[in-house]
């Protein structure tokens, strides 16, 4: 079942993303033990160096979904975003939420003049890396925080 989604962006202080961020680090607990400990500076979230978005099925913040510039260079790409906080609810999945947010996320990046989305997940996070293979994404070499981590997958999209 599709619902309609409200992306809107919003800082990454806003109240709303923060109440999301904390439910996704819940989420984390649970799943690895621990929060995401990679460092996060709010402000690469901005426009136009990033993109912050939250999501709303009627009044309700549900989802959430961020891009960030990347120095990292894989599979051709020549301007690279790294996708961050991609999250729905547990009470609302299953109705597209998510794809709906990765969708938008590289729509504005390639708006943005990006031509490359990457990202990392967990391996404890299959509904994600179905979510990403399913969209396009294929596993490139790890990055960044993650580059070495043994849990973490890490996957690439050319944008065109």
């Amino acid at each position: 079942m599709q619902a309609s989604l409200d992306l809107r962006p919003v800082g990454y202080l806003h109240p709303d993303a923060a109440v999301l961020v904390a439910r996704v680090q819940e989420e984390y607990v649970e799943r690895y033990g621990s929060p995401d400990e990679s460092p996060v500076d709010p402000a690469v979230f901005d426009l136009p160096e990033g993109l912050f978005l939250v999501g709303y099925d009627g009044p309700d913040p549900v989802a959430t979904g961020a891009w960030r510039r990347s120095p990292v260079s894989r599979l051709g790409g020549t301007s690279a975003v790294e996708v961050k906080r991609m999250y729905v609810v547990p009470e609302r999945r299953g109705r597209g939420h998510a794809r709906a947010v990765l969708a938008e996320l590289e729509r504005s990046a390639l708006a943005a003049g990006h031509d490359l989305v990457l990202l990392e997940t967990g391996t404890r996070q299959p509904e994600a890396i179905e979510l990403y293979r399913s969209a396009g994404y294929e596993e490139v070499e790890g990055f960044g925080f993650y580059a070495d981590a043994p849990l973490s997958r890490c996957f690439g999209k050319r944008l065109s």
